[in-house]
C-alpha cells in the first residue's frame, strides 16, 4: 500500500511544497495562538474559565 501511494506521489509535479505549506499553516497558527495567550487580559481569561461553572 505504501509503494502505491509514494509511487502517485513522486509523479505529481511540485508535490514537495505541501509538506512546506502546511508546515508554514501550523507554524502561524500556533505562533498567533501563543501571541494570544500572552496578551489577552487575565480578567477575560477568568470571566471565560469560569463559564462552565455558571446556571
Amino acid at each position: 500500500m505504501l509503494k502505491f501511494v509514494k509511487g502517485h506521489l513522486e509523479s505529481i509535479d511540485g508535490v514537495a511544497t505541501y509538506p512546506m505549506i502546511s508546515l508554514l499553516i501550523f507554524f502561524i497558527f500556533f505562533a498567533i495562538l501563543f501571541w494570544w495567550v500572552i496578551t489577552a487580559s487575565k480578567a477575560h481569561i477568568k470571566e471565560v474559565s469560569e463559564l462552565p461553572l455558571e446556571d
